[in-house]
C-alpha cells in the first residue's frame, strides 16, 4: 500500500488584530487568508505558499519567509522587521506602500507586481531578481542593488539618490527618475535609449552627427 502524502496545513480564515508569536509554520498555505493589522513575531514561515493571500497594514517581525512563494497576493501597507526573504518567489503580487527595515533579501524573485511606494532604504537586493515591477515613487534611496537584475522595471518618481547599481541589469527599465550624479552606476548594463535619458540627465543635448 502507497503511503498517503503528508498533509500541508493551511490557514484561509480572516484574522484582524491578532498578535501570533513563536509559531512554527513551516510549508503553511496561506491562500485566500485575509488578514488586516495583525502582527507575526518569530514565526518561521519557511517553505510556505499563498495565492490569493491578501495581508493589509500587518507587521511581521522576526519571521522567516526562506523560500516561500506568493502569488497573486498582496502585502499592503505593511512593516517587515529583521524578516529574511532568501529564496522567495514572489509572482504578480502587490506591495505597495511595505517597508521593509533589518530585513535580508537574498536570492528574491519578483516577476511583476506592483511594487509602488515602497520603502527598501538602504536594503540590499545585490543577489535579488525583478522582473516587470513597478516601483513608481518607491523610496529606494541607499539601495544597495550591486549585480541585482532590475530588468523592464517601473522606476518613474522613484528615489534613488546614492544607491548603488553598480553592474545591475537595468535593461528596459524607466530611469527617469535616476540621477547618474547622485548614483553609481559603474558596469551597470542598459540600452542606447536608456543612456541617452541619463545623459540628458546631466545636462547634455543629444543630436544626431
Amino acid at each position: 500500500m502507497s503511503e498517503s502524502p503528508p498533509t500541508v496545513a493551511r490557514v484561509s480564515e480572516t484574522r484582524a488584530g491578532e498578535r501570533i508569536a513563536d509559531e512554527d509554520w513551516y510549508a503553511r498555505d496561506l491562500s485566500g487568508a485575509e488578514w488586516r493589522e495583525v502582527t507575526l513575531v518569530d514565526v518561521d514561515l519557511t517553505e510556505a505558499t499563498g495565492t490569493g493571500a491578501t495581508f493589509e497594514e500587518c507587521t511581521f517581525r522576526g519571521v522567516k519567509f526562506n523560500a516561500a512563494s506568493f502569488t497573486e497576493s498582496a502585502f499592503t501597507a505593511c512593516v517587515f522587521d529583521r524578516c529574511n526573504f532568501f529564496d522567495v518567489t514572489f509572482e504578480r503580487c502587490k506591495l505597495m506602500g511595505s517597508v521593509f527595515s533589518n530585513s535580508k533579501l537574498d536570492l528574491v524573485k519578483a516577476d511583476r507586481g506592483n511594487w509602488s511606494f515602497v520603502d527598501l532604504t538602504r536594503a540590499d537586493i545585490g543577489s535579488a531578481r525583478f522582473d516587470g515591477v513597478r516601483f513608481r515613487e518607491a523610496n529606494l534611496r541607499e539601495l544597495r542593488a550591486r549585480g541585482a537584475t532590475l530588468a523592464g522595471c517601473d522606476l518613474s518618481g522613484a528615489d534613488l539618490e546614492l544607491a548603488d547599481l553598480s553592474g545591475a541589469t537595468l535593461l528596459g527599465s524607466d530611469l527617469s527618475a535616476l540621477d547618474p550624479r547622485t548614483a553609481v552606476l559603474d558596469g551597470a548594463i542598459i540600452t542606447p535609449d536608456q543612456a541617452t535619458v541619463l545623459v540628458e540627465a546631466l545636462g547634455l543635448v543629444v543630436r544626431p552627427a
